[in-house]
């Protein structure tokens, strides 16, 4: 059988290995980077996070984004043409609360049903309706109402759901150290956010199951914690890091506690809630980027990946000597990928259920964008190489469908297989939505 072939980063011609017949193939998004139509639905904390001067860097906010919202028919057709699987998308929960909101939902999995494309929707990626907050605990069992609304609504027709995203960063980057929204700086006194977050997504499994949902996950974000070196303070930094980034929020929901140190620092009934945070998940999902090079605190205030890392942190993000990086800064080391996947499997053992990749991607300018191309081909290597070595992957998503609104980077950042024309809202596929389509073909 002839296959299509693709360029590897050493210049060699090889053909992406195959995976299994039933393996999940998508691409990510999420609501408020690209729908738009803001004043058509209510206020979440992004919007007003944006409409502080400075928050976003080059001032921009996503009232339009990619107007996702009004263009969902061509951006669906841009999946089908491209031959994946799968979209994950994210619902926002601010309009769902909003007359029709639910509406758009509606059409949109239509739309993707009939072009023959699964809606994988994600419930919560951090676009959290202004009037709540993680600090409440209170706001995970709104949380859970939320989720029996849509559930009862899409249930028919969406088969695999994802409760929340990345909680790590929404914890860490939007209350601990205010770079994202609701920019609170509370250091570690932001924790009760993470167990909040957790805790609803224990209740929003439980509200999926009561629904009748059977396959069931959330989108963590990992990536190794290299030590900067081998004396003692730097692999203790490192650990403690690994902690917070990794096992802060994957021990709880796979194993049913806290890392050792960790729960004692949570709200006091959060001992009790460990059985509805460990509800039983068909698959776990995980967002991955990059490693981390961690060392001793450094005593000063540094910014690193877009993020101002303060000097009082117990760690300093060191760089990664001799690898590439992408337009954000963001290493690029492949082989990471399957040296974390082999360390969970390793970790966790029976206790993990079968990994999708629900997030890899990277930023880079060009519509002919051959350093994606080389980046989402060494991934997806290292992907089937963890694969081999035992690891149970079902699935993987590029992020993103489209480039978008980047959060605290504004629309400087561009992580699309699809160029957006901010101007215009023109869409051009780029050499790596083709290339990722020839490799679709190529696995069948």
């Amino acid at each position: 059988m002839i296959r299509r072939m693709a360029i590897d980063e050493r210049g060699a011609t090889n053909p992406i290995p195959r995976f299994p017949a039933d393996f999940l193939w998508g691409v990510s998004t999420s609501a408020h980077q690209i729908e738009g139509a803001a004043h058509e639905r209510e206020t979440s904390v992004w919007d007003a996070f944006t409409a502080e001067p400075g928050n976003v860097k080059d001032g921009s906010t996503a009232e339009v984004a990619c107007d996702h919202y009004h263009r969902y028919p061509e951006d669906v057709a841009l999946l089908a043409d491209l031959g994946v699987d799968a979209y994950r998308f994210s619902i926002s929960w601010p309009r769902v609360n909003s007359p029709g909101g639910l509406d758009f939902y509606d059409r949109l999995v239509d739309e993707l049903c009939a072009a023959g494309v699964r809606p994988v929707p994600t419930l919560f990626h951090w676009d959290l309706p202004v009037a709540l907050d993680w600090l409440e605990r209170d706001t995970a069992t709104r949380f859970a109402e939320y989720v029996s609304v849509v559930a009862e609504r899409l249930g028919d027709r969406v088969r695999k759901w994802i409760t929340l995203n990345e909680p790590a960063e929404h914890t860490l980057l939007g209350h601990a150290l205010g770079t994202h929204a609701p920019g609170r700086r509370l250091l570690f006194d932001a924790l009760p956010v993470a167990h909040h977050q957790l805790l609803a997504h224990g209740l929003a499994v439980r509200a999926l199951r009561a629904a009748g949902a059977t396959d069931i996950g959330i989108a963590n974000s990992h990536g190794p914690a290299w030590p900067a070196s081998q004396e003692q303070a730097d692999v203790e930094a490192a650990d403690f890091y690994d902690v917070l980034l990794n096992r802060l929020f994957a021990d709880p929901v796979l194993l049913g506690r806290y890392p050792e140190g960790i729960g004692e620092l949570m709200p006091g009934d959060a001992a009790a809630d460990l059985e509805i945070i460990a509800e039983p998940l068909d698959f776990y999902g995980i967002n991955y980027y990059a490693p981390t090079r961690v060392g001793a605190p450094q005593g000063t205030e540094i910014e690193f990946g877009g993020v101002r890392m303060p000097a009082e942190l117990p760690f300093s993000i060191r760089e990664i000597e001799g690898v590439p990086t992408t337009d954000f800064g963001w290493p690029v080391v492949p082989e990471a990928l399957t040296e974390l996947l082999t360390g969970f499997h390793k970790r966790y053992g029976d206790r993990l259920p079968p990994i999708v990749i629900t997030e890899n991607g990277c930023s880079y300018e060009g519509i002919d964008d051959q350093e994606r191309i080389a980046y989402l081909d060494g991934h997806i290597r290292a992907l089937h190489l963890a694969a081999e070595a035992g690891v149970d992957v079902r699935g993987y998503f590029v992020w993103s469908l489209l480039d978008n609104f980047e959060w605290a980077e504004g629309y400087a950042r561009r992580f699309g297989l699809v160029h957006v024309d901010y101007e215009t809202l023109a869409r051009t596929p780029k050499a790596s939505y083709g290339w990722l389509r020839d490799v679709l073909r190529a696995q069948g």
